[in-house]
């Protein structure tokens, strides 16, 4: 049995896989730069380490439910001139969870919001960190799913947990008023211990219709939001939408009438839908 043969044995026996992955080469690389032991040794556990890393980061990007991958980088500031890079790209540094910050992103659909979030969680996964991704509706349908306190406490405890909590599209669907009492739980357990991110497309001041119109109960809410969180309200038109705009005003038109004239895709100043 050759060395090689036998070293990989053995790393398959101890499940260091990385290692096996690379050892063969390893050990041509020493030889032809003449590498010490220490060295050698060195650069094997080295792969092993980043290996490990990188599985790491992958299960906890899949245990976050990201629906999927977005990065800064992807981002297109020059279309959302009202919000800065130089100011966003501060919460993609683990101050943000070090400090329980909240952030609350407000616009209308296809803006951008839930793709800086998922951006956002992926980069506090990347620095080792604990995240969780749902949506409101997600979210109202589990609580009401719950059966007594006991279940109750199960959903809440990991979402309470987690080192940053991602809620999305609140406000898109109204929730029943019971599911209210579960998100002030839920927001007061993570006050100034964890951090927090919710996307909407409600302002502020709409949000007390989206927990049975429980004004009291919201403005608890959002006093603990934004006590250490900012908001930050996106504009313009849609991501999702851009040179489908003939297509989606011809669908809207009343029976029997025309479609706006249009050029090159777009919507003609003198005709738009303000």
């Amino acid at each position: 049995m050759s060395v090689t043969t036998s070293l990989d044995q053995k790393l398959a026996q101890l499940k260091l896989s990385r290692m096996r992955e690379v050892v063969s080469s390893l050990i041509e690389q020493a030889e032809q730069h003449q590498l010490g032991y220490a060295e050698f040794l060195d650069e094997l556990l080295n792969e092993e380490v980043l290996g490990r890393q990188e599985n790491q980061t992958r299960r906890k990007l899949q245990a976050a439910g990201f629906p999927y991958p977005a990065t800064l980088e992807q981002f297109d500031f020059g279309l959302r001139p009202e919000l800065k890079r130089s100011v966003m790209v501060r919460f993609f540094d683990s101050g943000f969870v070090e400090k329980a910050g909240a952030l609350l992103l407000i616009g209308p659909s296809g803006v951008g919001k839930t793709h800086l979030a998922i951006a956002l969680g992926t980069r506090m996964v990347q620095l080792g960190y604990s995240v969780r991704f749902l949506t409101a509706q997600q979210f109202a349908n589990a609580v009401l799913a719950a059966e007594g306190r006991a279940a109750l406490e199960r959903l809440l405890t990991p979402l309470i947990r987690c080192d940053l909590l991602i809620l999305d599209e609140f406000g898109y669907l109204s929730v029943e008023p019971q599911v209210g009492p579960a998100l002030y739980e839920l927001v007061s357990g993570r006050y100034t211990r964890r951090a927090t991110v919710i996307t909407s497309n409600k302002s502020l001041a709409n949000w007390g219709e989206l927990v049975g119109g429980d004004t009291a109960l919201m403005m608890a809410i959002l006093d603990r939001l934004l006590h250490h969180g900012e908001v930050f309200y996106l504009r313009g038109a849609s991501y999702r939408m851009r040179g489908k705009e003939p297509l989606v005003l011809g669908a809207l038109a009343p029976a029997g009438a025309s479609a706006p004239s249009t050029s090159g895709g777009r919507v003609e100043p003198d005709t738009a839908v303000g």
